[in-house]
């Protein structure tokens, strides 16, 4: 049995998608972050960043993604599904995920790197905050596996935060 903390091959497929679904929020003018999540080896449900089109801060993939979960999936059914997303989860998308019961996240590119990227967004510096912190804080087990693909995870960045410094 592989170790849920460690990225397997199987995970990198997913980690790939969710980039794609980074790739697609850039194409149509959003922050490069996807996320999709997996039940079993089904992708059940993808989340792409909408900050900019919708105008919305709180519009992260992670956090779109959820919002969907959580609706049409019971609790059980989270516990045993894993987020896969191109970037580490920012505090406030971990603490949707806390609350979901999403029981596994994978993700590739992580958040210091990210805030290496983008020391600032519309002026107010990034909040750097591990989500391996913020699951740490809650009382249940969300299992962390992370990062990887990081020479994938910030090519969809590439370019994309110099114009907005």
């Amino acid at each position: 049995m592989t170790d849920p903390s460690t990225v397997s091959s199987t995970d990198e497929t997913h980690l790939r998608h969710a980039i794609d679904v980074a790739r697609a929020a850039r194409e149509v003018g959003n922050h490069p972050f996807g996320a999709i999540l997996v039940s079993g080896e089904d992708i059940i449900i993808e989340g792409q960043n909408t900050v900019v089109t919708l105008g919305d801060p709180t519009g992260h993939a992670e956090t779109n993604l959820v919002r969907i979960a959580a609706t049409l999936l019971a609790r059980d059914a989270l516990q045993s599904s894993t987020l896969y997303t191109s970037a580490e989860p920012c505090a406030m998308c971990s603490g949707a995920i806390y609350w979901a019961g999403i029981g596994r996240v994978v993700y590739a590119l992580p958040g210091e790197e990210l805030a290496a990227m983008v020391p600032s967004q519309d002026g107010a510096a990034t909040l750097n905050l591990p989500c391996r912190e913020v699951f740490a804080r809650g009382s249940n087990t969300i299992t962390v596996a992370g990062p990887a693909l990081l020479a994938e995870a910030a090519e969809v960045h590439a370019g994309f935060w110099d114009a907005r410094r």
